[in-house]
């Protein structure tokens, strides 16, 4: 009887086709089905970490997990005899290695679930159906200022009592059955946007709702910003906008369509040797646009731009700064000899300014030069050809002149083949600012300031007249920058005589015309003046005005000062 207990293991094991082996007292293979006969080798160790990769008992000894190659099984204790041999039966266990994939894959898909959750901006809660807390994010702590702990396993009825919700949207969505969004203040005072959204089960039941919050006070501070940002994109652009339409040449800036259109007959004439005649009043920028003109021709690459001011030079020394002398051509004459205008501006430009001041003696030798285009050196006995393109600039009526014989015809044909006006400020507002801002940045530049002019200022420039033009509002500006102690220019640091009351003062009899009244006023300044300076050249400069004009002016009102010039 014995016996056959003790064999009956054995019995059992050849019958199974299955994986099934035989340990004795020492966990040693005491024999294995048919399912191991192709497997296992008998010559070899009998140990089960000899014929397993893997071995482990589990359940005290009841159970055992083991893996031979690329297989893994379950055993199950089966029967143990008297002698403790006991029988194991196994079996292949790849789904359980597939559900422990999958388990592992879901368990990583979670991970990534909770991460993505809690990363997010926005505050998140997820209920079931009744309205009780399953899960939310760490985010709802920063906008309702409560530890997310605390709403786990609370029912949005009691947060909806405790205050810190005003109305339920789980409720709302379980009954309407669709996504809903309220927006609301919570009890922190913050306004918050609530959308819930329904999860649905298979049978199309809810069995979710999840909830997104989202703080409206960030997102209304940032509208907020961007509300600034485009006001201030519209004023960039309107600055852009104004920055297009000014031009500069030259170091002078304009804006107007006058302006724009000489400069663009300037360019277009620029290699072109004819002569030019530019007219405007004093200070209106003649000198500027004849160097522009200078500047974009090809003779600035083989010649000179030579400048000449016909009113600034007396009559007797004229002659030879224009067309040079020999050697002893007079007593105090350099011995060498020396050469004129024409000469030193071979193949360049000579500019002829205040031209209309030119004696009528000199007048005829210019127009020989200007028809030859040769010249002759005073005590000189052969001409010499020159090469030189003339530019003339005047603030006198030429052809008044003409007809009062003050100006040679032929001569003022000669110089008039291409004229050009240049309209004074009074005529051409737009520009004032414009040379306004660049002549103050040119000043803080030059004195280290950083200066700026305020509105009302800028408004008293724009409507003044500007009789002096571009040289007289250049003029202000430097004085204004260099004088004021303060940064910021008002119309307080204007100089007394440009305030606007002693601008109102002039009481004119309502019978004279406008032209009396500023001849009157200009020969009473002009009769002040000639009493206090010695000499033109003072006068100028204390009036800011050029020399051969108060000349002019001195003749037109029969003025005589002390001094001879």
């Amino acid at each position: 009887m014995n016996q056959v207990k003790r064999d009956s293991p054995i019995k059992l094991l050849k019958e199974y086709s299955f994986p099934a082996l035989i340990l004795d007292s020492s966990n040693r293979i005491k024999e294995w089905g048919m399912y191991f006969n192709q497997l296992m080798d008998k010559d070899e160790d009998s140990t089960l970490t000899g014929q397993f990769d893997e071995w482990k008992f589990l359940d005290n000894n009841r159970l055992a997990a083991a893996k031979w190659h690329d297989k893994r099984y379950i055993f199950l204790l089966l029967k143990q005899s008297d002698d403790d041999n006991r029988l194991y039966l196994g079996r292949e266990t790849q789904f359980l290695d597939d559900l422990m994939v999958d388990a592992h894959e879901l368990d990583k898909l979670n991970r990534a679930l909770d991460a993505i959750i809690e990363s997010s901006y926005d505050g998140i809660y997820i209920t079931d159906q009744q309205g009780t807390t399953l899960y939310t994010n760490s985010a709802i702590e920063r906008i309702t200022g409560i530890p997310k702990e605390y709403y786990i396993g609370k029912s949005v009825d009691q947060l909806i009592k405790r205050g810190i919700l005003n109305a339920s949207v789980t409720h709302k969505v379980v009954k309407l059955r669709r996504t809903v969004s309220v927006v609301q203040d919570n009890f922190a005072g913050k306004e918050t946007l609530i959308t819930g959204s329904p999860v649905f089960n298979e049978a199309g039941e809810i069995e979710q709702v999840v909830t997104n919050i989202r703080d409206l006070s960030d997102l209304n501070e940032l509208m907020h910003e961007l509300t600034k940002a485009n006001e201030l994109n519209v004023q960039y652009k309107q600055e852009i906008e104004k920055l297009r339409k000014i031009t500069s040449q030259d170091g002078v800036v304009f804006v107007s369509d006058k302006m724009k259109t000489i400069y663009e007959i300037a360019e277009r004439i620029s290699d072109i040797d004819a002569t030019v005649l530019i007219l405007g009043e004093t200070g209106v920028g003649k000198d500027v646009l004849a160097r522009n003109i200078y500047n974009r021709s090809i003779r600035s690459k083989k010649g000179d731009f030579i400048k000449i001011n016909c009113g600034a030079i007396p009559a007797d020394l004229l002659e030879s700064e224009l067309f040079g002398y020999e050697g002893g051509a007079f007593t105090g004459a350099n011995q060498k000899g020396k050469p004129g205008m024409f000469e030193l501006a071979e193949r360049g430009i000579l500019f002829l300014d205040e031209v209309g001041e030119l004696p009528l003696q000199l007048q005829v030798k210019l127009l020989r030069a200007i028809q030859e285009r040769e010249i002759q050196r005073i005590g000189g006995t052969k001409p010499k050809k020159i090469d030189v393109r003339i530019i003339a600039a005047t603030n006198r009526n030429l052809s008044e002149m003409v007809k009062s014989g003050d100006f040679r015809e032929d001569l003022f044909y000669r110089l008039n083949v291409i004229p050009i006006t240049i309209p004074p400020l009074r005529d051409r507002r737009e520009d004032i600012l414009a040379l306004t801002d660049l002549f103050l940045k040119k000043a803080n530049d030059q004195y280290k300031f950083s200066k700026q002019i305020d509105s009302r200022l800028k408004e008293y420039f724009f409507q003044h007249d500007w009789p002096g033009n571009v040289r007289e509002l250049i003029n202000i500006v430097e004085r204004l920058v260099v004088l004021t102690d303060h940064s910021m220019l008002a119309m307080d640091d204007l100089p007394e005589e440009y305030q606007p009351e002693n601008l109102n003062q002039a009481n004119y009899n309502s019978s004279i015309t406008l032209k009396a009244a500023v001849e009157r006023a200009e020969k009473e300044i002009l009769s002040k003046a000639a009493q206090t300076y010695q000499t033109t050249y003072e006068i100028a400069a204390a009036l800011d005005s050029s020399q051969a004009t108060i000349v002019r002016k001195l003749k037109k009102y029969r003025l005589k000062v002390s001094g001879k010039i």
